[in-house]
């Protein structure tokens, strides 16, 4: 029966501890909102050590070469495909040429990379240093193939090219610059006895010095470098060169004759190892 306004209305009062209050009801979806938290905090640290070990390399890739390995010309090698190892360089040179290169995977590839660059070399225009130099890198059952075949190809109209005479020295008060300089190496055959090693180069040639009608200039390309194991160390019997890949040309402002001269005769060349 509903009751009256005049009549007493009965009220009941509960303990403090047991009344039900808006802060009780705010604190009750505490617990999911620290597991909220806690799940956010390691999906962030599994994130963050993902992107830390996305550079090194895993086991028996890039530190041992063998990522860079492939099958045939269309393997895809891995993101660390040349990147340095830590094993120590070779430490001996004949002729000022890095030798006894490791028979190895690894090995054949610096062997390349040191090959290229004195293949590449301003010393290959003047014939008793290139000779020198084929002696020095190739196999000697194919060094005398190797000879006649880059005698006619640095011939007196070649060198003209370059700027410079028959014997090819640079005219007086010039500087000749042939430099190699290897950007990557990537193994395309390889086998204990024999391998292929690509190299992808840059190059800056030309004749540098006040009055020169031929700048020194960079080019890219990369040099396909076949060798022998002999025994004791990777040897030459054949390369090739194909132009490029070539980057995008940078926007810097090309330096003064003087300043390329004076850059050639203080920076020295590099043996290269993984």
């Amino acid at each position: 029966m509903p009751l009256s306004d005049d009549q007493p209305h009965t009220r009941t009062r509960l303990p403090v501890g047991e009344q039900p209050s808006h802060q009780m009801t705010a604190r009750q979806p505490r617990p999911v909102r620290t597991l909220l938290t806690v799940l956010l905090v390691v999906t962030l640290l599994v994130i963050a050590v993902s992107i830390a070990n996305r550079g090194k390399p895993g086991p028996g890739s890039g530190g041992s070469g063998t990522a860079a390995t492939g099958s045939g010309d269309g393997a895809q090698a891995g993101a660390a495909a040349t990147a340095p190892s830590g094993t120590k360089p070779v430490d001996t040179t004949a002729n000022g040429i890095a030798n006894g290169f490791p028979h190895t995977d690894q090995g054949a590839q610096s062997a390349a990379a040191n090959y290229a660059t004195a293949l590449g070399s301003a010393e290959m225009f003047q014939t008793a240093s290139r000779h020198t130099i084929v002696d020095t890198v190739s196999d000697p059952t194919v060094a005398g193939g190797l000879q006649q075949r880059l005698d006619t190809a640095f011939t007196a109209e070649n060198n003209g090219r370059f700027g410079l005479d028959a014997q090819g020295r640079a005219p007086k008060g010039l500087t000749f610059v042939s430099r190699t300089v290897p950007v990557g190496t990537r193994t395309t055959n390889y086998a204990d006895t024999a391998t292929k090693v690509e190299v992808w180069c840059t190059g800056l040639h030309g004749l540098a010095g006040d009055g020169s009608t031929r700048p020194v200039s960079q080019d890219w390309y990369t040099l396909t470098v076949t060798m022998r194991w002999n025994g004791s160390d990777w040897k030459v019997t054949d390369f090739d060169r194909a132009s490029g890949p070539a980057p995008v040309p940078g926007d810097q402002q090309a330096a003064t004759a003087q300043q390329i001269t004076d850059a050639v005769q203080r920076f020295g060349g590099f043996r290269y190892a993984r």
